[in-house]
């Protein structure tokens, strides 16, 4: 089931996607949508509701064209990246492959649409994209064993960990860098776990106007989903909504030669098979949309 929120008649509501263009809007439908996502994943409610909203009048289907796609996940507790997490991501940047998961923060303000611009700010001139596998936590998880782990999550969407990497690299520490106010921009979907029996089976790919610029698949990560929950809920709870970025694959701006960070006018892409695709412009702080700054150099690592 593919899970949506979306504004319409100046409400956000939830929606079920049936069928490629078309948006059944639960309230109109007459169903009580759950409180939260906790409530939705527990005793198999997301079913109960699909099932339900097939029959559901004409007058409660809309077409996608019709609202406006927000974030599927409304204010998680916790957005968490996970660095190097792709061999070749790994390779491009000269460093050795983790042992354990490589772990920054995103604050929850970094949170944005599927089509809302990407707004470059003042503060960097190397401003990168991250095309990345994204996890939704659907119930509370906590010293989760690796060989039930997959049993927590709720759902998959697509991710783009954007990164200014001249202020990620002020210190040794990611986060300012990550954490810019709509630097994450998730959905289109949140395509629940039973739809996904295998989440290290794949396509990923971004394109920057067009161009393919990364391609790669979940079988490649370092650290599958599995262990990343695992791994993840013996230090923290992981709560119903929570968002972990499973990482990068190689192709990143800041390892190009010479590196190609992004400039207002650019549309930046991230599609993932089964998932759907985010469709993102990018702006300049002015909120200008072409003319784009000067590629920078940076020193330091990009995660």
């Amino acid at each position: 089931m593919r899970l949506c929120r979306f504004e319409a008649d100046g409400a956000t509501r939830l929606g079920i996607l049936s069928g490629p263009d078309t948006v059944i809007d639960l309230t109109a439908a007459g169903l009580r949508p759950p409180a939260d996502l906790g409530s939705l994943f527990a005793d198999e409610r997301a079913g109960l509701l699909a099932d339900r909203a097939a029959d559901a009048h004409e007058s409660a289907r809309l077409r996608l064209g019709q609202v406006r796609l927000v974030a599927p996940v409304p204010r998680p507790s916790k957005i968490i990246g996970i660095g190097l997490n792709y061999r070749d991501h790994a390779a491009e940047t000269g460093q050795d492959l983790p042992t354990r998961p490589t772990v920054f923060a995103k604050f929850p303000t970094t949170l944005s649409g599927p089509y809302d611009p990407i707004v470059l700010p003042s503060l960097s001139s190397a401003v990168d994209y991250e095309g990345e596998f994204g996890v939704v936590i659907g119930r509370e998880a906590r010293d989760v064993p690796e060989d039930e782990a997959l049993s927590y999550v709720g759902g998959y969407l697509a991710v783009n960990d954007v990164s200014a990497r001249d202020v990620q690299n002020w210190t040794s520490q990611w986060t300012l860098g990550k954490s810019f106010d709509g630097f994450a921009p998730v959905g289109p979907f949140l395509v629940t776990a039973e739809d996904i029996p295998d989440p290290q089976d794949l396509r990923i790919e971004t394109r920057l106007n067009g161009v393919t610029v990364q391609s790669s698949s979940t079988a490649n990560m370092v650290f599958t989903v599995a262990a990343l929950v695992s791994e993840l809920s013996a230090v923290m709870t992981l709560e119903p909504g929570d968002i972990i970025a499973t990482g990068t694959p190689g192709g990143i701006g800041a390892a190009q030669d010479p590196p190609r960070f992004l400039r207002a006018g650019d549309v930046v892409e991230v599609e993932i098979e089964r998932l759907g695709c985010l469709r993102n412009p990018v702006i300049a702080h002015d909120g200008k949309t072409s003319e784009p700054a000067e590629p920078a150099q940076v020193e330091g690592r990009a995660l």
